[in-house]
């Protein structure tokens, strides 16, 4: 049963994360390799952003008192009512409520992970950890391939493809894969719905309509 229930959860994460893309038209540092969620490609190699990696967290409350709550409520701004609607009703009540809690997880265990291999993050965050629509654009632009978005690459540039793996081994372990799998379907699904509500290209800027 427990098989099944992951292989829908695959089957709904790889629908909303698209499928395998040509390495000719890959960005730099990024490369078509299999991924355990994205399908067969892709995987991000080059040096994390940590400046957008410490106003993401900051955006959520800071290191020691994240929540993926606030940070959604900072990326939606007065969409966040209609958003937790649609992945409630998308997803489902519990679903949506261990998405939170994976996130959650996500955020202390990567912190954990830096602090223990002893990497500095930046002094300043970028962009202002206030600007919703700005950080949004920024988190929508590390997850872009060259022939669009993909929330794996976006892990990997927010905290190196070996942490972001280190991090999804972790979560199986405490959550299960089905909860992992499920983690990035709505991370991706709340991305599209941001770059969607705030008419983003793919360099995260907002164009106007």
């Amino acid at each position: 049963m427990k098989k099944l229930q992951l292989t829908a959860v695959l089957a709904i994460a790889l629908a909303a994360m698209g499928s395998g893309v040509a390495s000719a038209k890959l960005m730099a540092n990024v490369v078509n390799q299999p991924t355990r969620f994205s399908g067969s490609c892709c995987i991000y190699t080059g040096a994390p952003s940590l400046a957008l990696t410490l106003s993401m967290v900051e955006a959520g409350g800071g290191p020691s008192s994240f929540s993926t709550a606030t940070l959604l409520k900072v990326l939606t701004g007065s969409h966040f009512d209609a958003e937790v609607a649609k992945l409630t009703k998308q997803y489902g009540k519990d679903e949506v409520g261990q998405f939170l809690k994976t996130f959650d997880f996500v955020v202390a265990d990567s912190l954990k992970i830096v602090g223990e291999k002893k990497i500095a993050l930046p002094s300043q965050p970028s962009p202002d950890p206030k600007d919703g629509a700005a950080l949004a654009g920024a988190l929508w632009a590390a997850g872009q391939t060259g022939e669009g978005f993909n929330t794996e690459v976006m892990l990997d540039r927010l905290v190196s493809h070996p942490i972001h793996f280190k991090v999804m081994t972790d979560i199986d372990v405490k959550y299960g894969e089905t909860a992992d799998a499920q983690y990035h379907a709505i991370l991706t699904t709340a991305m599209k719905d941001l770059a969607a509500a705030y008419h983003l290209n793919a360099m995260g800027q907002m164009q106007s309509m």
